[in-house]
């Protein structure tokens, strides 16, 4: 793509962002534009629409990666089986270093630590399998047992300014919690290292995603000895993490906000912003062979191990990245609570109702796990 098209294309996105913004707002019979709510959510919409305009088009123009023909092995392999079978029990933690640190008043470890995911020979054979270092992000208190938090961050996040979002000092002093954030491949600490994640290769994420998936399940198993109750969050693309994890494993309460259906799909829901250029990328992430092989990586499709009542599903009303269809399908799915944000993908972050319902979880979890000791 030549650089006049591209800075076309760029500036006709970010012009258009307002008037998409008011467009998605104005279509629902809840916005009244004179309202100091109603104001709040435009401008939510737009730092959404913001935030989808300077991560498609601020990074390279997307390309080809692989064709369909090029899935078949991994279709052949990976579409008779399930989530439980085509993810291979973890190895054991095993810590290479840890280094204290601080962010403003927090203080916090980062964990690092070799893993391979195992995958399937399929995915291995692609050059997207072996060992990787992983990290996690601990903030911890004392030796005693305490209920623990892992939070599986979303696209563009992993460093550790998320600890302060996420209100870990709130969350350890008020609710009594240990927190643990794993860094997902290609993101804060890991963003120069192997393997890239997430990209346009339709098999690379659903590899990356397993790897997820495998590095957060040990990272749950090295904590349980120590934790008095173990919750696993995710947002937006570390949604579907969360759920498999807490489908995979013995977890007292799992919690998503914003969840996506599938990271390869959502990506392709976002890149007609480049035009027909691209047409054979979306025409590849959305195809019925990429969707069978992510078959194994599909949150939609499994049940967690904690009970309805320590199940909650955040979704934003007005998201304009993830929409609002997979909380609302999640919902149908795994019963539970499922809170509405009023705003949108980004706002949530930020709204005092979604903490509101976060701690009401965590609180439950607690308790239940209290009442068991008892």
């Amino acid at each position: 793509m030549r650089a006049s098209e591209r800075a076309r294309l760029i500036g006709r996105d970010f012009a258009g962002v307002v008037p998409r913004a008011h467009a998605a707002v104005a279509g629902s019979n809840d916005w009244k534009p004179a309202s100091q709510r109603g104001a709040r959510q435009l401008g939510e919409v737009v730092l959404d629409e913001l935030a989808l305009s300077g991560m498609t088009l601020t990074a390279p123009p997307p390309k080809l990666e692989r064709t369909i023909d090029a899935c078949s092995a991994a279709v052949d392999e990976l579409s008779g089986l399930s989530v439980a079978e085509a993810n291979a029990e973890p190895e054991p933690l095993r810590i290479k270093s840890v280094r204290r640190r601080r962010i403003g008043r927090l203080a916090y470890e980062q964990v690092r630590f070799d893993h391979d995911p195992r995958l399937p020979q399929s995915l291995a054979a692609e050059g997207l399998g072996g060992p990787a270092t992983a990290v996690v992000h601990l903030c911890r208190t004392g030796e005693d047992q305490r209920p623990w938090l892992v939070w599986v961050h979303g696209a563009g996040q992993g460093q550790p300014i998320d600890l302060l979002f996420s209100r870990a000092r709130r969350i350890q002093d008020e609710l009594g919690f240990n927190i643990a954030l794993p860094v997902q491949p290609g993101h804060g600490a890991r963003r120069n290292s192997w393997p890239a994640y997430p990209n346009m290769d339709p098999l690379n994420n659903v590899a990356g995603m397993m790897r997820v998936v495998s590095e957060v399940r040990a990272v749950v198993r090295w904590l349980r000895p120590q934790a008095s109750a173990i919750a696993v969050s995710g947002v937006s693309m570390g949604s579907p993490v969360a759920a498999l994890v807490a489908h995979l494993e013995k977890v007292d309460g799992v919690a998503v906000y914003t969840p996506i259906f599938g990271l390869n799909s959502m990506i392709a829901q976002h890149l007609g912003r480049w035009g027909p250029s691209v047409s054979e990328t979306i025409e590849l992430l959305q195809s019925d062979d990429v969707a069978s092989v992510a078959s194994v990586v599909d949150h939609l499709d499994v049940e967690p191990t904690p009970s309805p009542p320590r199940r909650l599903i955040v979704g934003a009303w007005h998201d304009r990245m993830a929409m609002r269809d997979p909380a609302q399908q999640l919902h149908e799915r795994w019963g539970g609570e499922l809170y509405w944000h009023p705003g949108s993908h980004v706002g949530h972050l930020f709204a005092g109702g979604v903490q509101r319902a976060s701690e009401r979880f965590l609180r439950g979890v607690s308790e239940q796990a209290s009442r068991t000791r008892e």
